[in-house]
């Protein structure tokens, strides 16, 4: 994956979308982006609230997780790392991502970022990459994972050994 390989999945209903995002959760840590790519209602919200929910649970609490749509950016602490939720949709420069703290907190949260494409070269470039896309049924979506840093091999395969087509 390391090479810039893609990988796809097949998410059936949101609880498959939820079910995939509660995995990753725990494999997270500082300093790893996720870039959630596609258009309005492809499930990129409903992907990011599943993982910090997990995250949030799996430290015994709830919370609500709004979408950040109007805030750009809300930030949670799980007790062991930062986790900042993005919404860049509303951005028209991307140097603004500097003056919302966000180009620091690619180093020390995790983060995650919907519109990636307002970060123009300011995306990080070991992050992870997924892209939404409608499926063939009306809640199915076809996820796309990618990435070029080696950090992601590993858990890119945990999270899709069952799912992958082609293998």
């Amino acid at each position: 994956m390391s090479a810039d390989l893609a990988t796809t999945v097949h998410l059936a209903s949101p609880e498959d979308t939820a079910a995939l995002a509660q995995a990753l959760a725990p494999l997270l840590q500082p300093g790893d982006v996720i870039l959630l790519a596609g258009q309005i209602g492809a499930g990129k919200t409903h992907f990011a609230r599943a993982v910090i929910q997990a995250r949030l649970s799996a430290a015994g609490w709830q919370e609500d997780v709004p979408s950040p749509t109007f805030t750009i950016i809300q930030t949670y602490h799980d007790g062991a790392a930062e986790i900042c939720h993005a919404d860049l949709y509303r951005l028209t420069d991307a140097d603004e991502v500097f003056e919302l703290g966000l180009a620091d907190a690619f180093h020390d949260a995790i983060c995650l970022v919907e519109w990636p494409d307002r970060l123009g070269h300011h995306a990080p470039g070991n992050a992870l990459r997924l892209s939404f896309a409608p499926g063939n049924a009306a809640d199915a979506r076809i996820l796309t994972i990618e990435s070029s840093s080696a950090r992601w091999d590993r858990v890119i395969d945990r999270l899709t050994a069952p799912a992958i087509e082609g293998r």
